[in-house]
């Protein structure tokens, strides 16, 4: 049984969460840091955007449901951030940041959001889409060439655990599959 580090085993969850497998591939790939400023559309709980506080310069993190904002805001205090601003609004209608380095969009609709993380990006700055379902990574993609996206490419991050043993090693039957398809494209 895998066990969390102990930041995310002490931060409360509501709704769904990016799992701390798919949140390293996200730092990674987008390549954010000290000085990045960034904006994770879907709040949720905040794992996301906490763990980027925790490296990154500053995080604005977009939410349309207060109740939402409320458990990620006690996640915050918990780990005493003070580099994360929760909005209550919908980054399918505007988001207010510019010259950022990282859009990480994980809701509904996430295409929706495309023109405005677009907007906010600084050139050659990243979006990245957490996506539960193929044809969400469809509708994102198209989102993106639209937008004007280059770049795109998908990836799935699969965790294997392994059985260690004085018989043998190999892997468990047990793991951590399919959590979401992350998306990822270049302004």
């Amino acid at each position: 049984m895998f066990i969390y580090p102990h930041m995310y085993r002490k931060m409360k969850r509501g709704p769904q969460v990016i799992l701390p497998k798919d949140i390293g591939i996200i730092i990674a790939y987008s390549g954010v840091g000290k000085e990045s400023v960034c904006v994770d559309a879907g709040t949720g709980s905040g794992w996301l955007a906490l763990s980027l506080a925790r490296i990154c310069k500053h995080v604005y993190s977009y939410e349309i449901r207060e109740d939402f904002i409320g458990i990620a805001e006690k996640n915050r205090k918990m780990l005493g951030l003070d580099n994360v601003t929760f909005k209550n609004k919908d980054a399918c209608e505007k988001i207010d940041e510019e010259d950022v380095d990282l859009v990480a969009v994980d809701m509904p609709g996430a295409e929706k959001a495309l023109k405005n993380a677009y907007n906010a990006l600084k050139p050659g700055g990243i979006v990245v889409g957490y996506l539960p379902h193929t044809e969400q990574v469809k509708a994102f993609v198209e989102g993106l060439n639209d937008a004007g996206f280059s770049d795109a490419h998908t990836i799935e991050v699969i965790v294997r655990d392994m059985l260690v043993r004085k018989e043998g090693v190999r892997p468990t039957n047990m793991g951590l599959w399919h959590t979401a398809y992350l998306t990822f494209a270049k302004k």
